[in-house]
C-alpha cells in the first residue's frame, strides 16, 4: 500500500501543473494579466535601466510639462520625471505587496493549518483571535497599526501583513479541514507517521489550491492598501517614488497637471486588475467541480 500511495503522490504534482497550465493558457483574461504581470516584474527589477531619468532628479525649469517626446509621461511639481518614478515605484509597490502578504501567509497559513489539523480548544483559541482580528475591516486595522508603530514603509509592511492574517487563517483552516478527512492522511496516521510529516508531506501540498488563488488577490490588496497608505502620508516618506506617495504630493496640481495624477492611478488600477484576473483564472483551473474538456 505504502508504493501504491508513494506513486500516486508522486504522480499527482506533475499532471496537477500540467492540468492548470492547460486551463490558464485557455483563459484570455488569465493570459492577459500574467503578461501585464510580467512586464511589471520585469520593468521592477531593471528599473534603473529602464527608466530615462533618475527618479528623484529635480529640474525646477521643467515642473509640471505635458508628456513629451523628452518626458513621456511629463513631470511633477518639481520637474520630475513620471515615467521614471513610476517605473520605480512600482518596484516599491511589488516590495510592499509580496513581503506583506509572505507576512500574512506565514502566519495565517500556521493558524489555520494548526486550527484545522487539531481541532478542538486549540481551534476556538485561534479562531478567536482570527474574529477579533476581523472586527476591522483590513485597511483600517492596517491603518491603527501604522498609527501606533509611526509612518514608514517598513511598519506599512508589517500593518497590512497583520490586516490579511485572517483572510489566510480562514482560507487555510477551511482547506486543511477537507484534507483531513482523506484516505491518504488516515493511512498515513496508522503507519505510525508524525503530525509534522503529515501536515507538511500529505496536509499541505493538498490544501495549497485555495491558498495559491487567495496570495494572488491578497496582493491585489495589499498594494492598494499599501498605496492608501502612502496617499495618507503614513507609508513611503518623500522623495521615495512611490504610486500613492506621487498621488498624494501632486493632488493638488490636478487641474494644472493631470498627468502627474492619472498615470501614477492608472499604474495602480492596472496592477490591482492584473492580479485579479490572474486570481479568477487560477480560481477556475483549480476549482474541482470544473469539468476540463
Amino acid at each position: 500500500m505504502n508504493s501504491t500511495m508513494a506513486g500516486t503522490t508522486s504522480m499527482r504534482p506533475s499532471s496537477q501543473r500540467r492540468k492548470l497550465w492547460r486551463s490558464l493558457s485557455r483563459n484570455p483574461r488569465a493570459v492577459l494579466g500574467t503578461l501585464v504581470l510580467a512586464v511589471l516584474v520585469v520593468s521592477a527589477v531593471f528599473a534603473d535601466q529602464l527608466s530615462p531619468y533618475p527618479p528623484n532628479r529635480q529640474n525646477l525649469r521643467n515642473s509640471l510639462s505635458p508628456p513629451s517626446a523628452e518626458h513621456l509621461l511629463g513631470t511633477d511639481q518639481f520637474g520630475r520625471d513620471v515615467f521614471s518614478r513610476i517605473i520605480h515605484g512600482g518596484r516599491v509597490s511589488l516590495q510592499v505587496g509580496f513581503i506583506s502578504v509572505g507576512i500574512a501567509l506565514l502566519v495565517g497559513g500556521l493558524m489555520g493549518l494548526l486550527a484545522g489539523y487539531y481541532g478542538g480548544r486549540l481551534d476556538s483559541v485561534l479562531m478567536w483571535i482570527v474574529d477579533v482580528l476581523l472586527a476591522l475591516p483590513a485597511f483600517l486595522l492596517a491603518l491603527a497599526i501604522v498609527a501606533a508603530l509611526g509612518a514608514s514603509l517598513v511598519n506599512v509592511m508589517i500593518a497590512v501583513g497583520i490586516a490579511f492574517i485572517p483572510v489566510f487563517a480562514r482560507v487555510t483552516r477551511a482547506a486543511v479541514l477537507t484534507v483531513r478527512e482523506q484516505d491518504y492522511v488516515a493511512a498515513a496516521q496508522a503507519a505510525g507517521s508524525s503530525d509534522l510529516r503529515i501536515m507538511f508531506k500529505h496536509v499541505v501540498p493538498n490544501a495549497l489550491s485555495p491558498v495559491i488563488v487567495q496570495v494572488t488577490l491578497a496582493l491585489a490588496g495589499a498594494i492598494l492598501s499599501a498605496a492608501g497608505l502612502s496617499f495618507l502620508g503614513l507609508g513611503a516618506q518623500p522623495p521615495t517614488a512611490e504610486w500613492g506617495s506621487m498621488l498624494s504630493t501632486a493632488r493638488p496640481f490636478i487641474r494644472d497637471a493631470h498627468w502627474a495624477v492619472t498615470f501614477p492611478g492608472l499604474a495602480i488600477v492596472i496592477t490591482v486588475l492584473a492580479l485579479n484576473m490572474v486570481g479568477d483564472g487560477l480560481r477556475d483551473a483549480l476549482d474541482p467541480r470544473r469539468k476540463d474538456a
